[in-house]
């Protein structure tokens, strides 16, 4: 199993100084997607993402929006994710040799939500009455999850911390005054690191070390007593692209739709094992070793409103699809020949984002928002959800305020609250689970987000 984070890139000084920046980011999305790209949106809940186009973050939103602004505009902003995650184990058994039902060993494993920091930075450059270009550099996909090693479903996972950076030039042209267009180019660095715990002990007692001269139960290990660790690390880029179109029906009015492409990654890196049993040391299994997994990072389609009633209030809904439904297993493969692959079905399904939101602007200075919005889970149900992503159904609520302290730099500030459904687990102790255990039981989950974002003007 493998997962994405962040830590080296060879590109431009600006590029370095951002990484940098975000060394420890990453978070927990709806799948693993996050739409935290920019602040001015958080307070709306991100309804109009493919519309508003009111500051240079549409460059992830909608490139075409670029074409709605003057001169040149900087934006660095950060958002703190607060997530908790918290497990209640409900009768998680354990099945031996197929005969003996018992429970799995252990406590809930604490709270396994990460805070983590997720920043971006944009810049938009108007070139021409009709030409303007752009670059953001983001972080789209991430997540992180951490448990104690001896919770119960530590064989299923202990660490999980995935993370992208996405480096995003664009330009925009306007055709007429009312349809613009706009398109760019993605190179994205993914880092994953995964860890979980490693029954040896019923391994011991299924006779999984036969092909080695072993017989079942030779090496006196007890289940569930005698772990071992298991930690993989691997990175990847990838390259893909994004096109919007815009449409304005007036100056007050004006739709937007927007696709980003999906990401293919073949991840590369090192499979590190910790505390295999002494009588393994001959045997050419559990030894370090290099790994590979492939992994689609999905495709995406927003359609979104935007309607100025009066210089005061502005409305804005959207609508955004994920193709989750690609993601099928994370499967990786070992170097070792005699190691068999990691493989964990996800048979995920795509999901969709309904938002909506609300601006008011009293004077010229300060912009209060509001906005909400229902993401639905990319896991089907309970037998495909893992403690690594325990992702399920959420209602966003978020609020913003914007400051303008001068003509050349503003800020905005947001907070939303995110209302998850209780993800539950039921995995079956069968099949590629046979070891890992039957983990059952219910999460008590939500999210707090925290942005800031500067502003310059020149």
């Amino acid at each position: 199993m493998k997962n994405p984070y962040v830590f080296t890139i060879k590109t431009t000084v600006l590029v370095t100084v951002f990484i940098l920046f975000i060394a420890s980011g990453s978070a927990l999305g709806a799948g693993f997607a996050l739409v935290e790209q920019g602040v001015s949106g958080l307070g709306n809940a991100y309804a109009g993402g493919a519309a508003s186009a009111e500051d240079a973050t549409t460059v992830f939103f909608n490139p075409a929006g670029l074409t709605r602004l003057d001169g040149q505009q900087f934006i660095v902003g950060s958002h703190i994710i607060i997530p908790s995650v918290k497990f209640h184990n409900e009768g998680s058994t354990h099945v031996l040799q197929g005969v003996t039902t018992v429970p799995l060993l252990g406590g809930n494993g604490g709270d396994g939500g990460v805070t983590k920091l997720i920043p971006n930075m944009y810049f938009s450059k108007k070139l021409s009455d009709r030409f303007t270009a752009g670059i953001g550099i983001n972080v789209p996909f991430g997540l992180a999850t951490e448990y104690d090693n001896t919770w119960v479903g530590r064989y299923h996972a202990i660490e999980s911390d995935v993370l992208t950076i996405n480096i995003n030039p664009a330009v925009a042209y306007k055709i007429t005054e009312n349809f613009s267009i706009g398109a760019g180019i993605s190179a994205q660095y993914l880092k994953a690191k995964l860890s979980n715990a490693i029954d040896f002990g019923t391994l011991d007692a299924i006779g999984a070390f036969v092909p080695f001269g072993i017989p079942p139960g030779g090496l006196g290990l007890t289940p569930q007593l005698n772990d071992g660790f298991v930690k993989l690390d691997g990175d990847s880029w990838g390259f893909g692209y994004n096109f919007g179109i815009l449409f304005e029906f007036d100056k007050n009015t004006r739709i937007g739709a927007a696709y980003r492409s999906r990401i293919k990654h073949t991840l590369k890196g090192d499979a590190e094992f910790s505390s295999t049993p002494g009588g393994l040391g001959p045997y050419p299994v559990f030894k370090n070793t290099g790994v590979e997994a492939d992994i689609t990072l999905p495709d995406s389609l927003s359609v979104s409103f935007f309607h100025q009633f009066n210089p005061q209030w502005k409305i804005m809904a959207d609508f955004t699809w994920t193709h989750w439904n690609l993601f099928k297993e994370l499967r990786v493969n070992f170097d070792n020949p005699y190691q068999s692959p990691s493989v964990t079905t996800e048979e995920w399904q795509d999901s969709y984002r309904y938002s909506l939101g609300l601006t008011y602007s009293p004077n010229s200075n300060w912009t209060f928002r509001v906005g909400t919005a229902y993401d639905t889970a990319a896991v089907p149900n309970e037998q495909r959800r893992t403690p690594r992503i325990p992702d399920e159904d959420r209602i966003w609520t978020a609020f913003g305020i914007g400051y303008k302290f001068s003509k050349t730099v503003s800020v905005d500030i947001g907070y939303a609250h995110l209302f998850i459904k209780d993800p539950k687990i039921d995995k079956n102790p069968t099949g590629e689970d046979a070891v890992r255990g039957g983990l059952k039981g219910t999460y008590d989950s939500y999210i707090n987000i925290v942005s800031a974002q500067l502003n310059i003007n020149f």
